[in-house]
C-alpha cells in the first residue's frame, strides 16, 4: 500500500515532467495542478510542504540559465582546497561525513559468497529507497519504485551473498541524510565493489557540495584523467549508492541536466530540492 508521501512525490515528479516538456509555453499553476488532478490551492500547498518554496520559485532552479551560472561559478574552483575549506558544513556534508572503503577481491569473489548483507526499505522525499549494508558499511542504495525489482538488482550484484531483511544502525545513520537533522548524523562508511578508477570517481563526486553542479569533464580533470570524460560518465552511471554519492549533481556542459539511473524527473526534483534547501539562488 502506498503512503501519502509517495503519492505526493509521484504527483510532484509528474508536475516536474510536465513543466520540463512544456517549458517554453510556461504553463500556469492552474494548468500544472490540473495535470496532476489537484486544485491549484492543494497543489501549491503540497509542493511548498515538500520543497520549502513555491512551484514558481522552484522552476528557476531547473532553468538552463541557473545551471549554467552554477557551472561557471564552480568549475574552476570545485576541487581547490581553499574553496573546500571555505564551504559551510552543510554544503560539505558529503565530503565531511562520508568515507568510501573499496571491497577486497576476497570479499566480492564468487558472487559475494562470503558477504552477509542486511537490507531494508525506507521513504525519502524522492520516493521509496532500498538500502543495504555489510558489517563494514553501506554497500548499496537505490530508489525503489518497485521493491521486488530493487531487490533483484541488489541481488544481481552479489548473487551468492547471504541476505537478511533487517534494519541496522548503519542504514539508520545513512538515512538521516534525508531528514536534514544532521546533528544525529555520524560518519557514514560505504563498503563498495568497484574498480580503482570507479572508486576514485565516486570519491570525487563527494566533493561536489549540496546545491552545486558540475560537468563530466570537470570530474575527469579532478581524477587527473582530463580526456576520459566518457569513462567518467560510465563510472558515474555505475554508482551503487544513490544520493549519498551525489551523481545527480553531474550534468551536461550545456546546462541540461541529462539522464539519471533512477529517472530524469527524479534528478530534476533532487537538484531543485537541494538548491532550495541551500538557498543558493536569491529569488524575489
Amino acid at each position: 500500500m502506498e503512503t501519502q508521501n509517495n503519492i505526493n512525490f509521484q504527483r510532484i515528479a509528474e508536475a516536474i515532467s510536465y513543466i520540463r516538456l512544456n517549458f517554453k509555453a510556461q504553463p500556469s499553476l492552474d494548468e500544472v495542478a490540473e495535470k496532476v488532478s489537484l486544485s491549484p490551492f492543494h497543489f501549491q500547498r503540497m509542493f511548498t510542504d515538500w520543497a520549502g518554496i513555491s512551484p514558481k520559485k522552484f522552476l528557476q532552479y531547473l532553468s538552463l540559465d541557473y545551471a549554467k551560472g552554477i557551472l561557471k561559478e564552480q568549475q574552476a574552483t570545485l576541487f581547490d582546497a581553499a574553496y573546500e575549506t571555505g564551504l559551510s558544513g552543510t554544503s560539505r556534508l558529503h565530503d565531511l561525513f562520508i568515507n568510501i572503503e573499496g571491497m577486497t577481491p576476497a570479499e566480492y569473489k564468487n558472487g559475494g559468497k562470503e558477504l552477509s548483507i542486511n537490507f531494508s526499505y525506507a521513504e525519502t522525499p524522492f520516493g521509496n529507497i532500498i538500502v543495504a549494508s555489510t558489517p563494514k558499511g553501506i554497500c548499496y542504495m537505490a530508489f525503489a519504485d518497485d521493491k521486488d525489482d530493487a531487490f533483484n538488482q541488489l541481488y544481481a550484484s552479489f548473487p551468492n551473498a547471504s541476505y537478511y531483511q533487517v534494519v541496522d544502525m548503519a542504514q539508520q545513520n545513512a538515512l538521516y541524510i534525508f531528514t536534514r537533522d544532521w546533528s544525529q548524523l555520524s560518519s557514514i562508511k560505504l563498503h563498495l565493489k568497484g574498480t580503482s578508477f570507479q572508486l576514485k570517481v565516486w570519491e570525487a563526486l563527494l566533493k561536489i557540495p549540496m546545491g552545486g553542479l558540475n560537468t563530466y569533464q570537470t570530474v575527469a580533470h579532478a581524477v587527473e584523467q582530463p580526456t576520459a570524460s566518457r569513462a567518467v560518465g560510465s563510472a558515474i552511471g555505475a554508482n551503487p549508492v544513490a544520493f549519498l554519492i551525489p551523481c545527480h549533481r553531474v550534468i551536461k556542459s550545456t546546462g541540461e541536466f541529462g539522464q539519471y539511473h533512477w529517472g530524469a524527473d527524479r534528478k530534476s526534483a533532487i537538484i531543485g530540492w537541494e538548491a532550495a534547501k541551500t538557498n543558493h539562488l536569491s529569488i524575489v
